[in-house]
């Protein structure tokens, strides 16, 4: 049985959100919340590097990762350690998005 385990692009998605968006709309807010969403994102990037130590000792035992994508994925069926998409790969979420025309307020120019 493999461990299942939550897939990298959790952790990313959660730090390119708080770094790209939340961290910068807080630059005219109190630095004690400034300082709150900080030490959020370190801890996040500890979790990360944690996990990948916990992935490095399954890989050293044997042992198969499966990376979860969520909670309804039945088990085993993601695959097992080395699989996991480089986040390199990937398209930014920005970029998957298409623009959306707003519709035009009656009146405006």
């Amino acid at each position: 049985m493999a461990l299942p385990i939550p897939s990298h692009i959790h952790y990313e998605l959660l730090l390119r959100l708080l770094e790209r968006q939340t961290l910068p709309a807080t630059e005219q807010d109190n630095s004690a919340l400034r300082e709150q969403i900080q030490q959020l994102i370190i801890t996040l990037r500890k979790a990360l590097a944690q996990q990948k130590q916990i992935e490095a000792t399954c890989q050293q035992r044997g042992l198969e990762l499966d990376y979860r994508w969520s909670l309804n994925s039945p088990m085993g069926a993601n695959k097992a350690i080395g699989t996991e998409i480089p986040l390199s790969s990937m398209t930014p979420i920005a970029e998957l998005a298409e623009p959306i025309a707003l519709p035009e307020k009656p009146g405006s120019v």
